[in-house]
């Protein structure tokens, strides 16, 4: 397969907490606000254009083209400092972002199989709009999708989007996997849930040529630097999507679904 050019390589960046004392089974997935800070800064320094994910969806099934340099960030779950000082940082660079709600972990007594951590309310969802980010489902458990039934994929997927569309009055076009996983099956069955798009992990650059519900993003750890960062808006530090399953990640998928089968559903993380 032939390397899309820098020029067409789309970095859409996956943060989760932005905090400085996370909970130990979030703390290597969250930033801290000084190197959230950087990191924007560095977006800014590059003249990247930020894009919601609708965009980038919108111009890989042939829509409107993106701007010069573009950037997607994403924030996955709906961590505590979601609606205040992060989705604020993103208002006064006028950065817009899309935010992937796990609604059953946002929801008193909905459960989850998310771990315990501080986490915003639903009800706080309106108001990341307001300030400028895009609303997408993230499921409402957060288990791992591809190792599901149909009946319970089905749910997972469609009453998500059914409780978002009801607090913010609109439709909700767009899925993030938890933990990235996905199959044929479960990119069908997002497709018939009524999503637009969904993105997964693959930590990998996206592309013109991304495939709309597989689209590539690249996790942000904390052991990343600006470095990282900016390599990652030169379109450069990591592999560029499309590409097929490795055989080692097919294995993994078949591995997990024989645990699911035997143990019940998994936390996605």
């Amino acid at each position: 397969m032939t390397r899309p050019p820098n020029s067409s390589r789309v970095p859409v960046l996956l943060y989760h907490a932005v905090m400085d004392d996370p909970p130990a089974w979030i703390a290597e997935f969250t930033v801290t606000p000084r190197q959230f800070t950087a990191q924007l800064d560095a977006i800014t320094a590059a003249g990247c254009t930020a894009v919601p994910v609708g965009a980038l969806a919108g111009r890989l099934t042939g829509g409107a083209p993106l701007p010069p340099r573009p950037v997607v960030l994403t924030f996955d779950d709906g961590f505590a400092d979601l609606p205040g000082p992060t989705a604020e940082a993103l208002a006064e660079r006028a950065l817009p972002a899309t935010a992937y709600l796990t609604t059953g972990a946002l929801t008193p007594g909905s459960g989850s199989l998310l771990p315990p951590a501080p986490m915003m309310a639903l009800a706080q969802a309106p108001a990341l709009e307001r300030l400028g980010m895009e609303i997408g489902a993230h499921t409402v458990t957060h288990p791992q999708l591809d190792t599901l039934r149909a009946p319970r994929l089905d749910r997972e997927l469609r009453e998500s989007k059914a409780v978002l569309e009801d607090v913010l009055g609109h439709e909700v076009a767009h899925l993030a996997y938890p933990h990235g996983y996905n199959s044929r099956a479960v990119r069908r069955a997002a497709r018939r849930a009524g999503y637009a798009s969904a993105v997964a992990v693959r930590h990998a650059l996206s592309s013109g040529a991304d495939e709309p519900y597989r689209i590539a993003r690249l996790i942000v750890r904390r052991s990343h630097t600006v470095a990282d960062v900016t390599a990652w808006l030169a379109g450069e530090g990591a592999r560029v999507a499309p590409f097929p399953d490795s055989a080692a990640t097919v294995g993994w998928r078949l591995y997990r679904r024989a645990r699911a089968a035997a143990r019940g559903p998994r936390f996605a993380g």
